[in-house]
């Protein structure tokens, strides 16, 4: 005669009852990702099950969509950063270049007291000057602050919207003040809704982006023309530079 066990119900890990549940909805998203490829195709599903799908890609589509959304604005945000990063860059040119103007009066009167020096029969000497000193080009982008430059505030001027909670809400996306959505077509309409609100906004970005490469490109073709009309001048006034210590050497050793 066998031994009596004591009959003890022992669960299993997988009678837990919510297992069947969350292995009914991964069952279905992986349906819904595949087309229902591997069960039949749309043809076999029940209406239920193809309006579930439609949800789904709905809510899909809203995701990528605002992926997208969030990319261009974190695009936006580095384009903003470098234009303003770019209009600083331009005033320190301009200021160097100013300083260098400034040199060239300075060197113009030590070159006549030089001139002046060496005695009645010492021949006469004059500096070689191969151009005038041209300084920088005032423009009224170089005289206005960085806070009045229209490259910073156009690329603030989203940001500051976006703070102040300005920017455009879609009115078809339904708050706590309207009712929720009931069957599948109502769900599918307000993700629609959400993703034409961020495709909006998606254009609104990109329209910012495509402003502040233009502005970029001309800023940077400023910042050429500047370079090279500062070269010029700090190139004259190092010739100039050198011919004064010459002639300051031959008076030194008479």
């Amino acid at each position: 005669r066998s031994p009596q066990h004591n009959n003890k119900f022992v669960p299993s890990s997988s009678s837990n009852p919510f297992d069947s549940d969350d292995d009914g909805e991964k069952a279905s998203k992986t349906k819904y990702k595949s087309d229902f490829r591997d069960s039949g195709g749309p043809e076999s599903q029940s209406v239920q099950d193809l309006e579930n799908h439609a949800v789904h890609r709905a809510e899909e589509t809203t995701k990528s969509v605002n992926e997208c959304l969030k990319i261009a604005e974190e695009m936006r945000e580095d384009a903003t950063k470098t234009l303003v990063t770019l209009h600083q860059q331009g005033e320190q040119i301009t200021r160097a270049h100013t300083v260098a103007a400034d040199i060239d009066q300075d060197l113009s009167r030590s070159e006549k007291l030089l001139g002046s020096l060496g005695g009645i029969f010492s021949k006469t000497w004059k500096p070689k000057k191969s151009h005038p000193i041209k300084g920088p080009i005032m423009t009224t982008t170089t005289t206005t602050t960085i806070t009045d430059d229209p490259l910073h505030r156009r690329g603030n001027h989203l940001e500051q919207r976006e703070r102040l909670g300005l920017t455009r809400k879609s009115k078809l996306v339904p708050d706590d003040e309207q009712q929720r959505p009931t069957n599948a077509l109502q769900k599918v309409e307000v993700e629609r809704a959400k993703q034409d609100d961020a495709l909006g906004d998606l254009s609104d970005v990109l329209g910012e982006l495509k402003a502040m490469a233009i502005d970029m490109g001309t800023e940077i073709e400023r910042h050429n023309k500047a370079l090279d009309r500062f070269e010029d001048d700090a190139d004259e006034l190092h010739h100039r530079v050198k011919g004064a210590s010459q002639r300051t050497r031959r008076l030194l050793g008479k």
